[in-house]
């Protein structure tokens, strides 16, 4: 846990360097919130020499959050879906999101994932992977997520 936490720490420090000064406000996320994303068998650390560089939650719908979404559509509403929570990697850590797409779309082909407005380098990344942007939805904070989906086609 104390590894996750520093990686965390880390992806905080990236973040606002990066001018995204509101996402993840302090004490988010907690020990509690990666204990219930494991407890879920959903929270996966990303290694390199045995170190943990990285973490990320991947979990089975539904997502109450995603039930409601504004200003668009999912691309699949009637569909199973994954959805993929929490990305973070130390700064020196590279081709982490990468991976992690490699995984999640090896055991799933539908999945979904929400970012900052302010995460340029998340929306980055998500578009750069191929996911279209959806539409709006709010946290249960009432907290504005920029809303995106992905379905990898099957043989």
């Amino acid at each position: 846990m104390a590894a996750i936490m520093q990686v965390m720490d880390a992806a905080k420090k990236i973040m606002r360097q990066s001018g995204n000064m509101h996402q993840w406000g302090e004490g988010y996320p907690s020990e509690a919130v990666i204990m219930s994303d494991i407890e879920k068998d959903g929270g996966f650390v990303i290694e390199d020499g045995g170190n943990v560089v990285g973490y990320f939650a991947f979990l089975p719908s539904p997502e109450p959050t995603y039930q409601k979404i504004h200003d668009g559509n999912w691309l699949d509403d009637g569909k199973p879906y994954h959805v993929i929570h929490r990305i973070a990697s130390l700064p020196d850590a590279h081709g982490i999101f990468s991976s992690i797409m490699n995984f999640c779309f090896a055991r799933e082909s539908n999945i979904r994932i929400d970012t900052h407005r302010d995460n340029t380098i998340m929306q980055h990344n998500i578009e750069k992977h191929g996911f279209a942007y959806c539409g709006i939805i709010y946290l249960a904070s009432g907290d504005e997520r920029l809303a995106y989906q992905k379905l990898r086609q099957t043989l």
